[in-house]
């Protein structure tokens, strides 16, 4: 990305100092060995989560406890099916979001875990979804280990 620096001298424009600048971020992250194992599991059409100290699962997994600080080793599998927690409905879909249709952004909390992951769900309005609706993934249909591999979460008309 290129960017024109200006500098006024407050000498009724003369003297203007001109430089490009170039700002870049030239590093790579690693995932790591939760993350990278989290997003390995859903390349496979699977959901993991982490156990802590507590018992609690916390799905996405973190490396380490957000309510103790200490490191969590433990990984365990969660369902793909869960029960959303709170919702926004999002009437008209813009460039880059997953659906491009009429969808809601929401808080799912996977059978198994503790903890809820934001994602999209795919209704087909408002009144179809509400707190408490139970929900499964909708997987994509070519995985490449990522979080986009859940294509988003559809209403799931079977029982818990």
């Amino acid at each position: 990305m290129g960017v024109t620096v200006t500098v006024d001298d407050s000498t009724g424009g003369e003297g203007l100092l001109r430089a490009p600048l170039v700002i870049e971020y030239p590093f790579n992250r690693t995932t790591g060995p939760v993350v990278g194992a989290f997003v390995s599991a859903l390349r496979d059409r699977r959901v993991l989560g982490i156990r802590a100290a507590d018992g609690r699962v916390v799905c996405p997994p973190v490396e380490y406890d957000p309510q103790t600080g200490a490191p969590l080793e433990e990984m365990v599998e969660v369902a793909a099916t869960g029960t959303v927690t709170t919702w926004s409905w999002v009437p008209e879909a813009r460039e880059g979001q997953p659906l491009q249709t009429p969808h809601a952004l929401a808080l799912v909390q996977l059978d198994g875990a503790d903890t809820s992951v934001l994602h999209v769900v795919d209704a087909p309005g408002p009144e179809a979804l509400s707190t408490g609706a139970r929900v499964r993934i909708r997987w994509a249909a070519e995985p490449t280990g990522a979080i986009t591999d859940i294509e988003c979460f559809e209403l799931d008309g079977g029982a818990s």
